[in-house]
């Protein structure tokens, strides 16, 4: 080998390990949890003085990170905006200045700790009393220190200069197995048509999907592997139900924000990291309530819900349950349900299921042998595969709720889905899974677009929380805010004449006055 040549290796090494930042010191790791958790190197949380009183409070609650956010670029808060914490560009002699007779040095490690633990800046100026001063150990203040020094240069995991790396989690085998491989296709389609466009900002995106396995506990391990060995960026369209109540303090505690969780039962728990664009079964269950009531002659009752005997299943329940008594609705009664089983739930005048489709249709045939021929409702996206089943005496007395109906489709809605469903040898099954994974990755591309070529997980979360009136061609519009993680908050309702197998809407998509 040439000399020239073994020159040009060592130059593209240079080029590629100058390209990576370096792992955080022990030192500096203790830093940023200290920057973002306000917890001390021991782990246990520091304290700070708030306010003109000197109000004592723990650092937990008001971390570094709180203010001058996780990338240290800072956040209006209160009406004051924290300065963006760059080291070099704190330190730089160019960011002396006077102004109205105060001067403004650039920071030392010395003044710094005093900005820190004192409130007063390199020219001794005191800063706005609501900034914490906190109390720090000598160590803790380096630790700090050390790791502001860095703060510029760390960045999130799964992104660099021309790669984004999401992840997922979606059942290979099992009884999901279909559902995991129609949300697989459709993502897949997504990043190819995505990375055919140029990318985003010119990052192409890498998609690594992981089986969840037969329970919870293989579950957490694949999530794990995702966060800690595969360092995705974000999570998308996940589909395993077993980490449903899980997923919300995992992603905290990591930073890692999930653009739709796919969850079969409805809303996983509310956490700042998850925007979800469609209802879940909760919402779509309200959204029925609130049409019986002003629709239909039932507040009296008697009225059932009807549900498996399963945890979350039996949640939903009962939450449902709460909200029917809340409004009005009297002799409200809950009942698990075995559709294998001879007992028949009866006497009840509005039935609302929660199940499989196949218990749905059993029900309805035992309710009409039993000379009963109540109100159904239910979520679609449980019993539309067996609806056909059901007897024709329920013919108009079905409700159903849906997350979208044809109308919302618009024509470049419907052409894009029916390309990508081309493209991956797609039908029509799992309609629901298939337009909440395409609508998940329309909010992901947008919200990276508009956090910019300098993105971070913290910028992807505010893009999406200010995303407003979102047009996914085949939705309702979508709608995240602060506090507000459910781009959909409520559904269509439907009735579905038997004997013509025709679908008719009886009341469009509004958000719900009132959430469980």
């Amino acid at each position: 080998m040439n000399l020239g040549r073994v020159l040009a290796l060592i130059l593209l090494a240079g080029v590629s390990l100058g390209a990576a930042a370096l792992p955080l010191t022990d030192e500096e790791s203790a830093g940023k949890r200290l920057y973002r958790e306000g917890l001390s190197a021991s782990g246990e949380p520091i304290m700070a003085r708030v306010g003109a009183a000197d109000v004592l409070l723990p650092a937990t609650s008001l971390p570094c990170a709180n203010c001058h956010g996780a990338d240290g670029l800072g956040r209006p808060e209160g009406g004051v905006r924290p300065p963006e914490l760059n080291w070099s560009r704190l330190t730089s002699i160019h960011g002396q200045q006077q102004v109205n007779g105060r001067n403004y040095p650039a920071y030392t490690d010395s003044s710094l700790a005093r900005v820190i633990q004192q409130g007063r800046d390199p020219g001794n100026n005191r800063l706005d009393p609501s900034m914490p001063r906190f109390l720090l150990s000598m160590k803790d203040q380096r630790n700090l220190t050390a790791y502001l020094k860095r703060l510029a240069d760390d960045r999130d995991p799964g992104l660099d200069d021309q790669t984004l790396h999401l992840g997922t989690l979606l059942p290979s085998q099992g009884p999901l197995a279909e559902e995991g491989a129609t949300i697989a296709a459709v993502l897949n389609g997504s990043v190819a048509r995505i990375n055919q466009a140029g990318g985003i900002h010119g990052r192409q995106l890498r998609l690594t999907v992981a089986d969840p396995g037969p329970d919870r506990a293989s579950a957490e391990q694949a999530l794990q592997r995702l966060i800690e060995e595969e360092q995705v960026f974000a999570l998308i369209a996940p589909l395993a139900p077993a980490l449903d109540s899980e997923l919300a303090p995992r992603l905290e505690q990591s930073g890692v924000p999930l653009i739709g969780a796919l969850s079969l039962l409805g809303p996983v728990q509310a956490s700042p990291q998850i925007f979800e664009p469609l209802p879940g079964l909760r919402e779509q269950l309200i959204a029925l309530a609130d049409y019986a009531t002003a629709s239909l002659r039932v507040l009296q009752g008697p009225t059932l819900i009807a549900y498996p005997d399963d945890p979350a299943q039996v949640l939903a329940a009962q939450t449902l349950g709460r909200y029917l008594q809340e409004h009005g609705w009297e002799k409200v009664h809950l009942q698990a349900y075995d559709p294998a089983a001879d007992s028949l739930p009866l006497g009840s005048r509005s039935v609302f299921y929660l199940g499989s489709g196949g218990g749905f249709s059993r029900l309805a045939a035992g309710l009409q042998n039993a000379g009963q021929v109540p109100y159904l409702f239910a979520a679609s996206s449980q019993v539309a595969g067996d609806l056909l089943q059901v007897p024709e005496g329920f013919s108009r007395r079905v409700f159903l709720a849906y997350p979208f109906v044809p109308s919302d489709w618009t024509q470049a809605g419907r052409m894009a889905l029916t390309l990508l469903r081309e493209h991956q040898g797609l039908g029509a099954q799992h309609a629901v899974l298939q337009v909440g994974a395409y609508a998940s990755m329309l909010l992901f591309s947008e919200g990276m677009k508009q956090a910019g070529r300098d993105a971070s997980r913290e910028k992807l979360v505010a893009a999406l929380e200010g995303l407003h009136d979102f047009d996914t061609g085949l939705t309702p519009r979508l709608s995240f805010g602060p506090g507000r993680r459910l781009g959909l908050s409520g559904a269509h309702v439907v009735t579905v004449d038997l004997p013509d197998q025709r679908f008719y809407l009886v009341a469009p998509y509004k958000p719900i006055l009132a959430t469980p």
